[in-house]
């Protein structure tokens, strides 16, 4: 392993395979503490068999893994005491009360965090008393967030967090998981809202068919591999669009604008773009499999 103490997890030629079938196929990654990386990738891509791994509810086939120092497939006590967890689907007791649970949940831990700050945290106050069969979906997300932040962690997983969540909700969130950050707590996040992951994720590593094609942060990554490029668009005196692709806009413009002014005209519908996350992420994903 390379980088500990800096990194919360290492993972190196991580395979799973199911028969013949290879849902992981050789990845490579590290979480640094402190940070919030997002793992992402359309379904079927191998990031929740990852996630799993990691969380040591599944068996790897090959490589190695290490979480928090630890080997997440000898479950230790120790481990888990450090780790906070948000299922894509959890089953929770439908007639438990919200304050009840995050309690019961709490008690498991070595040293809880106060359960009305965690329940004010992830904005379930005034719903202490409700059961679990009376909260809308948003609500039990947020109960699921709850349930992994009573703990304390070091290093949460959060695995589709805002799933059912109006926008508001969503932002609040965010709100929370930046708070988590600023704790110093490491968070692996998977979704599939990419302005989620641009909004939060110190870095990302987009998955495709159990490979991982592209890494880094999200402001920064173009589709071909290399740095994002900014794409400079304007319109032509005859009304088409003209575009470019350039690593300095600065200089670009300055040429454009130059010989414009010099011809008499003007340059319309100027504008300078970076490409976002979701672009990336859509031109990367819908590309065929070079083979393999």
């Amino acid at each position: 392993m390379r980088c500990v103490p800096e990194c919360a997890i290492e993972v190196h030629g991580l395979r799973k395979s199911y028969g013949e079938f290879e849902a992981v196929r050789g990845i490579d990654f590290e979480v640094r503490r402190g940070e919030v990386f997002g793992l992402l990738g359309p379904n079927g891509a191998g990031k929740t068999t990852t996630v799993e791994i990691l969380e040591g509810y599944r068996a790897r086939s090959e490589g190695t893994v290490s979480v928090l120092g630890f080997d997440p497939g000898g479950r230790s006590r120790a481990l888990r005491a450090r780790v906070g967890i948000v299922l894509q689907s959890t089953g929770l007791y439908r007639h438990i009360r919200v304050r009840e649970a995050v309690a019961h949940f709490g008690a498991m831990y070595p040293h809880p965090r106060d359960v009305d700050e965690v329940v004010e945290l992830t904005g379930l106050a005034g719903k202490e008393d409700a059961l679990a069969r009376t909260l809308s979906g948003g609500q039990l997300r947020r109960l699921d967030l709850a349930l992994a932040l009573v703990g304390d962690p070091e290093l949460i997983f959060l695995d589709e967090p805002t799933t059912g969540f109006d926008p508001a909700a969503r932002r609040n969130a965010w709100d929370t998981i930046r708070s988590l950050k600023q704790l110093g707590k490491t968070v692996l996040l998977t979704t599939h809202y990419l302005d989620e992951a641009q909004a939060l994720a110190d870095r990302v590593a987009i998955i495709k068919d159990g490979r991982i094609l592209i890494e880094g942060a999200p402001q920064e990554l173009g589709a071909d591999g290399g740095p994002a490029r900014y794409r400079v668009a304007y319109r032509n005196g005859d009304g088409s669009v003209n575009e470019r692709q350039t690593d300095d806009p600065t200089t670009l413009l300055h040429e454009l604008t130059g010989a414009a002014l010099a011809r008499g005209e003007r340059l319309e519908g100027l504008s300078v773009t970076r490409p976002t996350l979701e672009d990336v992420y859509l031109e990367l994903t819908s590309k065929e499999p070079a083979g393999g």
